[in-house]
């Protein structure tokens, strides 16, 4: 799912406290320096909500707006225990914020709105001290309560600073006209969903769990927000993404585009459900892989990519929160949205974009790179899921880049002889001298020693069995998802339709529409069974 939102190796028992992604554009990476973020967030308290579990128990959830230096914002909801566990961690450290939380009701019923919002007020109290206080905000528990450097909320492009105002507007524009297929669907519309759970968050929108009324069939939801891509003039991104989904890519591993269609706010990408969680998630949860595991998912990412380059497509953002795990585990490849067109086998490209841990170093030193940066990027991923980590991590962003591009690969004895052989030529800062250069491309990934064991047609026929299950009991089960994106509450507007009028919209009608983003894929293309 596209996730709006990763340390020296092996240096943290904990990689959700560590590891972080970039706000949104390189540009604010270091402008804002951590020393200074008391100063450049407010947080607050503004709302709360009382939920159901499966359990039937009732409690209360506490929505904390988080306002970022750059002028965005994001919410998470806490418990109260969860605010109560970062009091009891900070209070002895800090004894100067004469922190106080509001207590526990002891009698009486602890879902009376007056008592909630009393709670609330008190709450909202709480975080202001901690972030008022310099030190504090960067205390691990803080920033991991605050999700500030949860992986979720961010990726970084300058891809716009290549336009000026006038080629921008006209991009906006130009997702207006282009077509998305032959085949429409100007009927389909929000609520012919019942829209279940929210599963992912992106740069202009969520994720959600749908089941469609009439067809009892689960999807995957892409909701964007049009206003959202206006405004940071990231329609060629959305076109991105929707030219090569509209190419109906038939390949076992990467998501298919069902429907698409809008309404006057919001476009929707009605995709593949699978529910085998991210690879981040998993590798959060063991820190590392078999090298025999990590083969085998690094061999079907490797047939997705090669795939892709065979369509003269660069992928340019692979990363474990972009490689998702079907019911069987195994891989689906989604997010499409920094996907690069039109680049022939010696061709190359020049835009800086992805995330940083996985950036190459042409892209950083801004040089024209080629398909090759994938197969870095695919090196980058091969090592985390065998060391944990990325190759050339820091918490600090510049120390970060300038190991990538000046610092030893370092590899330790405990992976084979081609484990270690094929990460030093995937990860080979000598774009020229790269693994999986030039027109072999993908043959020559496919030749190296390290995958030896694989039988690469049953791989794309998917019968070699996966090396590991996700155990699933269903298509309900949210085990392998985010639970801070599953307990969100679903938003009432995202099920609700337009005018028929304006469903029906032409390339003629003259409001701001994204005409032509309407699309069906032909059944028989319909993937992931």
């Amino acid at each position: 799912m596209e996730t709006l939102n990763k340390v020296e190796c092996g240096a943290s028992s904990d990689k959700s406290l560590t590891r972080k992604r970039t706000l949104e554009n390189l540009k604010f990476v270091v402008v804002v320096p951590r020393k200074n973020m008391s100063q450049q967030i407010d947080v607050t308290v503004p709302d709360s909500e009382t939920l159901s579990s499966e359990k039937s128990k009732r409690f209360t959830v506490y929505k904390v707006l988080v306002n970022l230096p750059d002028g965005r914002s994001y919410f998470i909801f806490r418990r109260y225990n969860e605010f109560y566990n970062l009091y009891e961690k900070i209070k002895k450290v800090y004894p100067e914020l004469n922190i106080k939380l509001p207590g526990k009701r002891r009698l009486g019923n602890n879902f009376d709105p007056e008592f909630i919002k009393m709670r609330r007020e008190g709450l909202n109290e709480f975080t202001s001290k901690i972030i008022s206080h310099s030190n504090a905000i960067e205390h691990p528990d803080v920033r991991l309560f605050l999700s500030l450097d949860n992986p979720k909320n961010a990726q970084i492009n300058d891809e716009a600073e290549a336009f000026g105002a006038d080629e921008a507007d006209s991009l906006v524009k130009d997702i207006n006209r282009i077509d998305l297929g032959d085949s429409y669907n100007q009927k389909a519309k929000p609520s012919d969903f019942h829209f279940l759970k929210v599963i992912g968050k992106g740069s202009f929108g969520k994720v959600f769990l749908a089941k469609n009324k009439q067809e009892d069939q689960f999807y995957a939801i892409k909701v964007l927000n049009k206003a959202a891509i206006r405004k940071r003039n990231e329609a060629k991104h959305i076109m991105a993404e929707r030219n090569v989904l509209l190419m109906n890519v038939k390949h076992p591993f990467l998501v298919g585009l069902h429907y698409s269609f809008q309404t006057r706010d919001k476009l929707y990408f009605v995709l593949d459900y699978v529910n085998g969680g991210e690879l981040f998630f998993h590798l959060q949860k063991e820190r590392y892989f078999p090298e025999a595991r990590a083969r085998f998912y690094a061999a079907e990412i490797a047939s997705a990519i090669g795939y892709l380059h065979s369509l003269s497509i660069i992928y340019r953002d692979l990363k474990p929160e972009n490689i998702l795990l079907d019911h069987k585990g195994h891989v689906v490849l989604t997010d499409f949205g920094l996907c690069k067109e039109g680049i022939e086998p010696s061709g190359t490209t020049s835009t800086f974009c992805g995330t940083p841990e996985y950036l190459a170093p042409e892209v950083l030193r801004k040089q024209e790179y080629d398909k090759t940066v994938d197969w870095w990027c695919l090196g980058a991923v091969l090592y985390e899921m065998m060391y944990g980590l990325p190759p050339f991590y820091s918490r600090d962003t510049a120390e970060m880049y300038d190991n990538i591009l000046h610092k030893p690969l370092r590899l330790r004895t405990n992976i084979s002889a081609s484990a270690r052989n094929v990460l030093e030529g995937l990860l080979q800062k000598d774009r020229s001298k790269r693994l999986g250069v030039g027109e072999n491309d993908f043959e020559e990934i496919k030749n190296h020693p390290f995958f030896r064991s694989i039988d690469w047609q049953m791989l794309y026929d998917k019968k070699i069995d996966p090396p590991y299950n996700p155990n699933v009991t269903g298509q309900l089960d949210l085990r392998h998802f985010d639970p801070e994106f599953v307990r969100e509450p679903v938003p009432g507007s995202v099920g609700k339709s337009a005018d028929s009028a304006f469903l029906s919209a032409s390339v003629d009608d003259p409001d701001d529409a994204f005409v032509g983003f309407t699309y069906v894929a032909p059944m028989e293309e319909v993937l992931h069974e």
